[in-house]
């Protein structure tokens, strides 16, 4: 794993950490390599319930780094896939919930990624830009679309238009965040967050993340999904737990699900 990445895990949460902060945590190939490992393999490791992806102190990310960048460009069919791809389509496919916590700087990728995260809170000293037009580049991995569903179009074409920069009150206005900390607070808050989440049945979480992020159809069929996953849930060892849980007035103890 890069040092440029610290990968940690503790009480079921696997934090993924920029770790480049005199580059301002820009992103190179190997730094998406690395975190793209890091959430592939905790999807598959039943210890690790939750991810937390952040930075250091003051700054998320920057967004690519441009020397990396034009040294070899990510290119689309052919060949094998860059790293930036392999990180955004584990980030898009991991099943586990992500919480994001964002200090200070998110530029371009920075913003992009935190579309495809559960929960994200930033610090108030957090700000938010996408110059992909002012860059005479175009919106990246499915912000052209997630971005106008989020917000609404006019909302969305402020950042990828407009270019403006959000600070954090405007980022939780237009919903692309959660809740705003203080920096001193940011960790704690997204710790906390990931921890009510470990301590939940693992695979009624997968269920609950996989519903929200199956795209919109219509209204009986999601009934009809949602019901066959309620009755599959049903029967599992999972509920049996929460049941007995409840009957005995304990907490459930869900440590042994994967």
């Amino acid at each position: 794993m890069s040092s440029l990445v610290l990968v940690d895990d503790a009480e079921g949460i696997r934090t993924i950490r920029f770790n480049r902060p005199d580059k301002k945590n820009a992103l190179t190939r190997a730094m998406y390599a690395a975190a793209a490992e890091a959430l592939e393999s905790g999807d598959t490791e039943q210890s690790v319930k939750v991810f937390i992806i952040t930075g250091t102190d003051g700054v998320f990310t920057a967004g690519n780094d441009i020397g990396d960048f034009m040294e070899r460009p990510p290119h689309v069919g052919g060949g094998d896939m860059p790293p930036v791809e392999r990180f955004m389509r584990a980030l898009l496919e991991v099943k586990k919930p992500v919480v994001a916590a964002v200090d200070g700087l998110a530029i371009g990728i920075g913003v992009t990624l935190l579309m495809h995260c559960d929960i994200v809170y930033c610090s108030d000293r957090a700000t938010f830009k996408t110059p992909f037009v002012d860059l005479a580049l175009a919106p990246e991995f499915g912000s052209s679309q997630v971005m106008p569903q989020m917000f609404g179009h006019a909302v969305a074409a402020d950042l990828l238009m407009l270019g403006a920069t959000w600070d954090a009150n405007r980022a939780l206005q237009a919903g692309l965040v959660t809740g705003v900390h203080s920096a001193d607070d940011l960790a704690g808050a997204a710790h906390f967050a990931a921890s009510v989440m470990a301590a939940k049945a693992p695979g009624s979480m997968r269920a609950a993340k996989a519903l929200m992020r199956t795209p919109p159809e219509d209204l009986s069929d999601r009934i009809s999904r949602e019901g066959g996953l309620f009755a599959e849930l049903l029967r599992s060892d999972e509920f049996a737990e929460a049941a007995a849980a409840f009957m005995e007035r304990r907490l459930p103890d869900f440590s042994r699900f994967g």
